[in-house]
């Protein structure tokens, strides 16, 4: 039922604070990760506001991924990233991803209790 949930509030675009608030971050370093990373190219609408689609979304999950959580350099990730992501890479990706909503959902349900 949560995966249900999960595709029907799929975006096709994302704003900056959206994007912010999903990796805990300020919207500056979104803006700043968008300057220095050319796999990062958010459309714009005619008021100039960024619109992030949701290859942008996985593309920031993995330089979130080197950057904050492997303690990569800007030019470590931008070489990891331009070498291209070993199967291993992704994987790890997606495991942090399953246990962040895992611990999510139990912090709510001891909330609950």
């Amino acid at each position: 039922m949560a995966l249900l949930e999960e595709k029907e509030t799929e975006k096709l675009f994302y704003t900056i604070g959206e994007v912010a608030t999903m990796f805990d971050v300020n919207t500056s370093l979104i803006r700043f990760w968008e300057k220095e990373f050319d796999i990062i190219s958010p459309s714009k609408n005619k008021k100039g506001n960024r619109l992030f689609t949701k290859k942008d979304i996985e593309n920031f999950k993995h330089i979130f991924h080197f950057v904050k959580e492997k303690g990569y350099t800007l030019q470590g990730a931008k070489d990891k990233l331009k070498g291209g992501l070993k199967e291993s890479d992704q994987v790890k990706v997606e495991v942090i991803e399953k246990l962040k909503s895992i611990k999510e959902q139990l912090l709510k349900m001891k909330n609950q209790i």
